[in-house]
C-alpha cells in the first residue's frame, strides 16, 4: 500500500512541477553565494542549500522505490545521472579536500532539469545522435579553413604578420572574420595592398557562415524531426499496448464472471 503511493506521488504532475521549482531555485541559491552584497546571508544560503539537498535525495528515494528494482532504475542514464549529482552534492562545503567538487556538483544540479522536462531531453538526444554527422561536417570546414587560411597567410603574411603570419594564425583570423567580430578592419587592412581582397573575405563568409551554418541547422533539425517521430511512435504504441491490456483484462473479467454465475 505504502509503494503504491509512492509510485503515485512519482507519476503525480504536481511531484514533477515541484522539483522543477526547486531545482531552480537550487540554482538562484547558488548564483547568490556569489554575490559580495550577500555575504551576511551566507549561514542562511548554506541552511536552504542543505534542505534543498534533503529534498533531492528523498526525490531520487522516491524515484528508486518507484522503478521497484535496482536495474530498471540505473538503466535509465538520466536516473544514473541524477543520483550521482544528488549524492555527490551531499559532500560538505566546508573542511573537506572534495569542496571543489561538491561547489561544482551544486551548480550542475540545475541540469538536472533536463531529466525532468521532456522537450530538453528531446533536444539533447538529437544533438549527441547528430554528432557523427556534424563531425563530417566539421571536417570539411576544417578543409576550407585549411585552404583559405593557406592563401591568406601566402597573399597577406608580409602585410600583417600577427594576423597572417603563418597557417595557424591565419585560421584563427579566419575564424574572427566568421564570427564578425571587427572583420571589415581585417579586410580593408589588406585591401590596401590588394584592392580585390574582399572577393577572398566575402567569398569565405559566404561558405563559412552561411552555408556551413545552415547544413549543420540542417543536420540538426532533421534528427530532432526522427527524434520526435520516434517519440510519437513509441507513445502510440504504448497506448495501443494498455489498451490491449486492457481489453484482455475486460475479457479475464468476464470469463471469471460467467464461471462465477455458473458455479453459482
Amino acid at each position: 500500500m505504502i509503494i503504491q503511493k509512492i509510485i503515485d506521488i512519482r507519476h503525480h504532475k504536481i511531484f514533477e512541477i515541484s522539483m522543477i521549482f526547486i531545482i531552480i531555485f537550487s540554482a538562484l541559491t547558488v548564483g547568490a553565494r556569489t554575490y559580495r552584497q550577500l555575504e551576511p546571508y551566507q549561514d542562511l544560503l548554506s541552511y536552504l542549500d542543505i534542505l534543498i539537498s534533503v529534498i533531492f535525495l528523498i526525490e531520487i528515494i522516491i524515484r528508486y522505490v518507484a522503478e521497484g528494482d535496482f536495474k530498471r532504475f540505473v538503466r535509465d542514464p538520466w536516473n544514473l545521472f541524477d543520483a550521482i549529482i544528488v549524492i555527490g552534492s551531499l559532500i560538505p562545503l566546508e573542511s573537506s579536500n572534495l569542496v571543489y567538487v561538491g561547489r561544482l556538483l551544486r551548480i550542475f544540479r540545475v541540469l538536472r532539469l533536463i531529466s525532468f522536462i521532456p522537450e530538453l531531453r528531446l533536444l539533447l538526444n538529437a544533438l549527441f545522435k547528430s554528432l557523427p554527422r556534424l563531425g563530417y561536417l566539421v571536417l570539411l570546414m576544417f578543409i576550407f579553413f585549411y585552404i583559405y587560411g593557406a592563401i591568406g597567410s601566402t597573399l597577406f603574411g608580409s602585410i600583417n604578420p600577427f594576423l597572417w603570419g603563418d597557417i595557424a594564425k591565419s585560421m584563427l583570423t579566419l575564424f574572427r572574420v566568421m564570427t564578425f567580430e571587427d572583420w571589415t578592419d581585417v579586410m580593408y587592412e589588406v585591401m590596401e595592398f590588394y584592392p580585390l581582397a574582399w572577393i577572398y573575405f566575402l567569398t569565405f563568409i559566404f561558405f563559412s557562415a552561411f552555408a556551413f551554418l545552415n547544413m549543420l541547422i540542417a543536420i540538426v533539425v532533421d534528427v530532432v524531426n526522427k527524434e520526435n517521430k520516434a517519440l510519437n511512435s513509441g507513445d502510440e504504441a504504448e497506448e495501443r499496448h494498455k489498451q490491449e491490456l486492457m481489453a484482455g483484462i475486460k475479457k479475464i473479467s468476464g470469463e471469471l464472471e460467467r464461471l462465477k454465475n455458473r458455479l453459482g
